[in-house]
């Protein structure tokens, strides 16, 4: 019985017994110790892939879907692009913050070269049909995060960050490191 017990732990009961280990001094660093380990893990080719499918796979149908004459009066394609797009980055974006807030500032700017990765492959190679209705989202979208990112790292990070958008994006490097 004791030996399956912790296979039977729910998520929540997990969470209260590892608040309650951690008021010991030699667990608490423990504890820190292992989450900062799962913290450095940022592969930003992994990224960059979660990112492009999550936006490559916005579903046209939905949009139509939800756009048009509603309760609440009217929303058109356009405007509703816009919050389904912004809906589907905000998880990454929410991660990023995370790191940010965490302080671990190599990992989130990592986590900021993955998010613009997925954005700048979507705007040059997607071919979804949800993307002609997204045509100014990409780039848009592309100075959000940066600029949100660019509000929570330091003047370092800030350097190796322009160096990275010159080389992997030419094209949007001219505009996209006014936004650091």
């Amino acid at each position: 019985m004791k030996d399956n017990i912790i296979k039977k732990i729910t998520p929540d009961e997990a969470l209260i017994i590892l608040k309650h280990l951690s008021k010991s001094d030699i667990l608490k660093k423990k504890i820190t110790d292992l989450a900062e380990g799962l913290f450095k893990n940022v592969d930003i080719e992994e990224i960059c892939v979660d990112v492009f499918y999550t936006l490559d796979g916005i579903d046209v149908h939905e949009l139509w879907d939800r756009s048009g004459t509603t309760r609440d009066g009217y929303s058109s394609p356009e405007e509703m692009s816009v919050e389904m797009f912004d809906e589907a980055l905000e998880p990454f974006v929410q991660e990023m913050k995370r790191l940010l807030e965490l302080e671990i500032c190599e990992e989130a700017k990592e986590y900021c070269m993955g998010i613009l990765k997925g954005i700048y492959q979507y705007e040059h190679e997607s071919k979804s049909e949800f993307k002609d209705w997204a045509s100014d989202l990409p780039g848009e979208s592309f100075g959000d995060v940066l600029r949100e990112w660019s509000n929570g790292c330091n003047e370092s990070d800030k350097a190796g960050m322009t160096t990275f958008i010159k080389k992997e994006f030419p094209d949007w490097s001219s505009w996209a490191i006014n936004q650091i």
